[in-house]
């Protein structure tokens, strides 16, 4: 299974406004609506080759053929908030251009994983990478350096640069800390005639008592494989002795 990690940056909306506090501002106020300024992305587990593309050194139509074409090849892609925010913005882009919509694939937010598995003080990215030891999000001085990549302001760039790449090394890192507590993983049993866990796909495994349903019985497995530790079970209820062919996460 081929898993995408993405990050994006966008401009901010530019607007005319008449005060600082409590606005209202109507749709004839805004000036420049938020586009994408840059993208960062890399294949799950392939090393620290971080690809990346914005709009200094492409066109935009060039810079998102590039990441719809990563998108086309992914069976699912990883993000922080991206369910809400990087993939609708892409999908904007992408209709803006007169692009087609890539392949579809499954999103895995780790945001929504945050929210809804623990009580972390914060879910912000850069709270929850150094919660888990995995690194921090690069620092900047903040929306100054936006306004200065679109002004075209070179060494603004390579600090974009570096911290829309440094997102997705952290996203990594989160991911594999945060794996066997992901819910709906897409299933790596679907991808190999082997039985494996379904949020690993590894094939270490041990049974651990049973799952039981209002009616039936499954054998329960804990994924063995280090780092992991996902509980699953076989995906219909078979005999004690039987080994199991398909599994399901629990």
């Amino acid at each position: 299974m081929k898993i995408l990690l993405l990050d994006i940056e966008t401009s901010p909306n530019t607007a005319h406004i008449w005060g600082l506090w409590n606005q209202n501002i109507g749709i004839s106020q805004i000036m420049e609506s938020s586009y994408v300024l840059c993208w960062a992305a890399k294949w799950l587990g392939e090393g620290e080759d971080i690809m990346y593309s914005s709009i200094f050194d492409f066109t935009p139509k060039q810079m998102l053929k590039k990441i719809h074409k990563l998108l086309d090849e992914a069976d699912a892609v990883i993000h922080y908030n991206g369910t809400k925010f990087d993939i609708p913005t892409l999908n904007k882009e992408f209709l803006l251009q007169g692009m087609t919509p890539p392949a579809p694939y499954k999103q895995i937010d780790l945001l929504r994983v945050a929210r809804n598995q623990f009580k972390f003080p914060s879910n912000k990215l850069d709270y929850v990478a150094k919660a888990l030891g995995v690194g921090q999000k690069v620092r900047h001085p903040g929306h100054e350096l936006w306004v200065k990549c679109m002004a075209g302001n070179q060494d603004a760039w390579l600090l974009m640069e570096e911290y829309n790449k440094q997102d997705v090394i952290i996203l990594e890192g989160i991911y594999y800390k945060l794996i066997p507590w992901i819910k709906n993983h897409p299933n790596h049993g679907l991808h190999t005639r082997d039985l494996v866990c379904p949020n690993c796909g590894g094939t270490h495994y041990q049974q651990r008592g049973y799952y039981y349903s209002k009616t039936l019985k499954y054998k329960r497995f804990q994924c063995q494989e280090k780092g992991c530790g996902h509980w699953f079970k076989t995906i219909s209820a078979e005999k004690e002795n039987c080994k199991p062919t398909f599994t399901q996460a629990l």
